[in-house]
């Protein structure tokens, strides 16, 4: 027998002023998201980790420095007293730091449509861990949508050769690290502000080991360079600080739809700006999973609906 819809809370519902805004914060968030490959470009000819540290670095400076000042430092403190919580941090930040090298990577390198690939394919993943983990329940649609999904997956490794390893590398390590963040109770900033603190010290640590090797790029590039590496912070925490603002301001299936803005704009960067090879096998791999996440979003947007009718009734 399946259970009833839960009766959405009083503070899930928001003023239209609220909505308008949340809205316009999500779309900035995954806007941001979608160009990046733009910001990355400029510094593909230094090394991936580098990069990566760098943006650790900083970012953890930023929020450090934004926590201070709206006095909420206290947040991380109780997320670093408590061990259970720790230790999930601690495994959230090693899945993020390995999304994130495997990202700026696959850009410096060319591969901004095998980037994309990994965020489309990354809500089914979600819910396939869903299953396995939390042990959710899929309804017909969702069966229907991951199984589209798997051929795509696996029709591209055929004709490919190999597995798209760079989307599902990124797909799984965002994914996991979804899931763990999903059960974690601590909030976004402050979540990400812990994160990025638990893993400074192994970016300072590789920073001063490049300068003492005479390789460091910062300081020792052209000022643009060290500019971009610097705005790396806020080019990682604003769209997380906007995301939190908007998803918490307008229906959950809004956040699904608005979601595949991000990945929209890095394929469009990397067949009509960067010009990445994308042939027509390739192609119908991606028809798969497009009509897969088609078919996922509309179930959504069903349920959702169908939702908000009993609780008219």
């Amino acid at each position: 027998m399946s259970a009833q819809p839960p009766r959405p809370s009083s503070s899930s519902t928001s003023t239209p002023t609220g909505s308008g805004a949340g809205l316009a914060a999500a779309i900035g968030a995954f806007t941001i998201w979608g160009v990046l490959p733009l910001y990355l470009k400029p510094l593909a000819a230094l090394p991936a980790l580098e990069i990566m540290s760098h943006r650790i670095v900083w970012c953890c400076v930023l929020v450090f420095l934004w926590l201070a000042a709206r006095g909420e430092l206290g947040a991380v403190r109780a997320a670093l007293t408590d061990a259970h919580l720790r230790l999930r941090l601690v495994a959230s930040a090693a899945l993020i730091s390995v999304n994130w090298l495997i990202y700026v990577w696959a850009i410096g390198n060319g591969h901004v449509i095998d980037a994309s690939l990994g965020y489309f394919i990354n809500p089914l993943l979600s819910i396939v861990l869903g299953v396995f983990v939390l042990g959710e329940r899929l309804n017909g649609a969702q069966k229907f949508a991951v199984t589209l999904a798997a051929v795509g997956v696996l029709y591209l490794a055929v004709v490919t050769g190999r597995p798209p390893w760079i989307a599902l590398s990124l797909a799984a390590s965002f994914g996991l690290y979804g899931l763990i963040r999903k059960v974690v109770r601590v909030d976004a900033v402050p979540g990400l502000a812990t994160e990025t603190l638990l893993l400074a010290p192994f970016a300072l640590a590789y920073l001063w080991w490049l300068e003492q090797q005479g390789t460091a790029a910062f300081l020792h590039a052209p000022t643009h360079v060290d500019v971009l590496l610097v705005a790396s912070g806020l080019v990682t925490a604003l769209p997380l600080a906007l995301f939190a603002y908007g998803a918490r301001r307008i229906p959950l299936s809004t956040v699904g739809l608005v979601q595949y803005i991000g990945p929209t704009l890095q394929f469009l960067l990397g067949v009509w700006v960067f010009h990445e090879a994308f042939d027509l096998q390739r192609g119908i791999g991606f028809v798969f999973i497009w009509t897969a996440l088609a078919v996922y979003a509309g179930n959504g947007l069903w349920r959702n609906r169908r939702q908000m009718a009993y609780w008219r009734r």
